[in-house]
């Protein structure tokens, strides 16, 4: 059994640490010869114990010029932060090490010498590694890879970056056969699951569980002496209260669940902010130079506080951070343990975190939450098949790096778990569409993209094509941003262009927590200067994320048990005790619907706790199907919780509305002839390399890609409907834009466990759902003040007042 080097542990002991079990572990198993993956809380050293194979190499003499380890993470920020943290270790351990970062903020020529030169310890994300195997010298770049350490593998393995990263894998491993492969997690639901979508495919990884962690000290922020809003989510009532926490500590984290609403809350804590504490701003969006500045604040400790969202979900180490503020709904266990534990990152420290609920339904949601963090519960996404579109982006990358054959390459791509399940025929019809389009585009020149030889191997068609790919390649598809910056060139990030478009000289918005005023929009670009005038905050149109299955199954289960409510404050506790007297709670396992007349129009709330997106895509075909039994439908909100219609006629038979052929009828109909179709194709087109979005020079604006999209969308559905990217796209659109599984959970208890009740006003419960109509097209917080004062009006109908 391989043990650590006494360099290493030297190294530990003199800091008062030592070497953790798990740490020790993963070095034994990797020295077996094993693939690992090493579920671990947050501060237990997962960090330390993925690099513990290659600094034991180092202390031994084990280096060789060359690329020894790949590190792999899903953020740009997590990988320039363990560059700093690894950087001092290995001095401090004199093990020689050299350690660089390679991602879309690397500069042109270091990423060239990285080619021919690489660092013994590269850190990088799955879609600069995937650019890296598109180069001829990637063969002689890898040859001598020994470790890949692949780290929040949660946050990757679930979606087409993972599928991405999979097939990356799945080649590195033909390169370098001896190569072992490292994953590491804090929050996995399914450990086994992921195991052997780490490991080759007929292979295993080894599951190697951490030590526990002290237990997460979390509570819940209630207004000082108000209510809790009945709608809403900025939960701009807790400034006041937010502040008092950023004084009492050191450094606090506040996360939000969007860009909007860190843009939101920065200005609502900087306009309260008297005492000009040093708080700074995270997020996507900004520039490379304004997130590097942020972050280098922060890990120097000049910060007192910092806004952000996912951007810091993952791993982030700045050890100053004592506490973390949730702004909003956390939607699901993982996420919040995640972000939880970026305060006190110790194992043997408790982390230290505060919940702040936008309104009553997130205050329930907030204590499923904690509970949950306190039963070590975890939830996220389901492992699934990989994207083809994404299948096809990486067969062209391997043809930009040489040729290759065929059988050969569908063995290798079959060793990558996501893919496992290709077999000949479908094979054929990705390398035929990457080699021609398909049937309906082969005689278009322009999607001749490889050749098949005589000799049998593949290759490029041309080589311009290698540039061409380098410039699209990629798998998050963004709507079309402009840059926004000062006269003087200082760059400042990007907003969208849809909202860039809405401006007009002299206009004001606020952006990377700065008033801004329009000075013109020029070359793609928007130049502007400080105000002082009063700004509206950019809309952005990322997706939402719903409510977890899990957490939602909490929230039933507190709502169904009366004897758990004298815990919660008065005005929710009476919120549910009218509910229960004028009405009845949804149970677990239950659908509730009520129905009531208000305002000379009849509505129906549907209690799903399903999340947004799958109730969004039930109000759509739902309203379809009111139009078809003449009941005269107006329209439908839904959030997280809850589906509200309306209409002129009342509903009698809710499950009428329900039956299971509803995804047979009306859900194939209404997906195909809406934009979600066109947009999942848009999406697969650009994936694929069918479309590109950037030309040598210049960046191809969001409408001319839709414009050619839609174009090759409406032929391939008239003479392919079976092509490879329109099954693609119908697969992103049940799985990622419509939830048609959680769709599905809904009509199936509608069958068995529906109760209906028909009230005589809108019910206590109803009051949040409604209270959104008219305003759910708005950005979140946008219209905070104006849904209270509906609300309250709402709220005394339903309360009797």
């Amino acid at each position: 059994m391989r043990q650590v080097h006494p360099r290493i542990a030297d190294w530990f002991a003199a800091r008062g640490w030592h070497v953790r079990r798990h740490q020790a572990q993963v070095l034994s198993q990797v020295g077996a010869g094993h693939h690992v993956l090493l579920a671990a809380d947050t501060g237990a050293g997962k960090t330390l114990a993925g690099f513990m194979p290659t600094l034991c190499d180092a202390a031994e003499g084990r280096l060789a010029d060359g690329l020894h380890t790949l590190y792999v993470s899903p953020l740009k920020a997590l990988a320039h932060d363990i560059q700093r943290g690894l950087l001092a270790p290995v001095a401090e351990m004199g093990l020689g090490l050299r350690v660089e970062a390679r991602t879309g903020d690397t500069s042109s020529d270091r990423k060239a010498r990285q080619r021919h030169d690489p660092p013994h310890v590269l850190l990088t994300t799955p879609e600069s590694l995937s650019l890296l195997l598109s180069y001829p010298e990637s063969a002689t770049m890898f040859a001598g890879l020994r470790y890949v350490v692949v780290d929040e593998i949660h946050a990757m393995a679930a979606g087409k970056r993972g599928d991405l990263l999979a097939l990356a894998l799945a080649r590195l491993q033909v390169l370098a056969p001896g190569m072992r492969r490292i994953g590491l997690s804090a929050t996995l639901a399914d450990p086994a699951g992921f195991a052997r979508w780490l490991a080759p495919v007929g292979e295993d990884a080894v599951l190697v569980e951490g030590e526990e962690g002290a237990p997460a000290d979390v509570s819940i922020l209630l207004p000082a002496g108000e209510r809790i809003p009945w709608s809403g989510h900025a939960a701009s009532w807790a400034v006041p209260q937010i502040l008092d926490l950023i004084r009492a500590h050191r450094t606090t984290l506040i996360f939000t669940n969007t860009r909007f609403l860190a843009e939101y809350t920065f200005g609502l804590l900087w306009d309260r902010n008297e005492e000009n504490l040093p708080i700074g701003i995270h997020h996507g969006s900004l520039s490379a130079e304004a997130r590097h500045k942020v972050e280098a604040a922060m890990a120097g400790g000049r910060l007192r506080a910092l806004v952000c969202t996912a951007s810091l979900d993952l791993g982030v180490d700045w050890g100053d951070i004592d506490l973390v503020v949730q702004m909003g709904a956390p939607k699901g266990s993982s996420r919040l343990l995640q972000r939880i534990g970026r305060a006190n990152h110790r194992l043997d420290c408790p982390s230290k975190a505060v919940l702040v609920p936008g309104n009553r339904f997130e205050y329930l949601e907030a204590v499923a939450a904690v509970e949950a963090v306190r039963a070590g519960t975890r939830d996220g996404e389901d492992l699934r098949p990989g994207g083809r579109d994404v299948l096809a982006q990486h067969v062209l990358a391997l043809a930009c790096a040489g040729p290759f054959d065929g059988d050969a390459l569908l063995a290798e791509v079959r060793r990558a778990a996501p893919y496992a399940d290709v077999d000949e025929e479908e094979w054929q019809r990705v390398l035929g569409f990457v080699s021609n389009g398909g049937y309906a585009l082969r005689a278009y020149d322009r999607f001749r993209r490889i050749t098949h030889g005589r000799d049998g191997l593949w290759r490029l068609s041309h080589p311009d094509l290698a540039r061409s790919y380098r410039l699209n390649a990629g798998i998050i598809v963004d709507a079309d941003m402009v840059e926004v910056a000062f006269r003087n060139g200082r760059a400042l990030g990007r907003v969208e262009e849809d909202f860039a478009a809405s401006l007009g000289p002299g206009d004001t918005f606020r952006f990377a927590g700065l008033d801004l005023e329009v000075e013109s929009l020029r070359e793609g670009a928007l130049l502007v200067r400080a105000s002082r005038r009063s700004a509206a905050i950019p809309s952005y149109n990322g997706a939402r994320i719903p409510i977890s299955s899990h957490l939602a199954d909490r929230v039933q289960a507190l709502l169904a048990d009366p004897a758990r409510w004298d815990a919660f404050p008065q005005d929710v506790h009476d919120w549910l005790d009218v509910q229960a007297r004028v009405s009845v709670l949804p149970r677990p396992g239950e659908l509730l619907v009520e129905s009531f007349p208000h305002q000379e129009r009849f509505y129906s709330v549907f209690y799903t706790f399903e999340g947004w997106p799958a109730n969004q895509s039930l109000g759509m075909l739902m309203t379809r199907r009111m139009e078809a039994l003449g009941l005269s439908p107006l329209g439908f909100v839904a959030n997280d919780y809850a589906l509200a219609v309306w209409g002129l006629r009342p509903v009698t038979d809710p499950a009428a509305l329900l039956s299971p052929d509803i995804l047979v009828e009306e859900f194939i109909e209404w997906v195909e002839n809406s934009y979600l179709l066109r947009r999942a194709f848009r999406e697969a087109s650009v994936i694929s390399g069918l479309i590109e979005r950037q030309v040598p020079g210049k960046r191809k604006t969001n409408r001319q890609v839709t414009f050619s999209s839609d174009l090759i969308y409406d032929v391939l559905r008239r003479y392919e409907p079976d092509h490879l990217l329109l099954k693609a796209a119908w697969a992103d659109a049940r799985q990622k834009m419509t939830d048609v599984a959680r769709v599905a959970e809904v009509l199936e208890r509608a069958q068995t466990a529906i109760r209906h009740q028909r009230l005589s006003r809108v019910s206590p419960l109803a009051v949040p759902t409604l209270t959104m109509i008219g305003r759910e097209s708005m950005p979140a917080g946008a219209a905070d003040d104006e849904l209270l004062l509906e609300a309250d009006a709402l709220a005394a109908i339903a309360m009797g007042q």
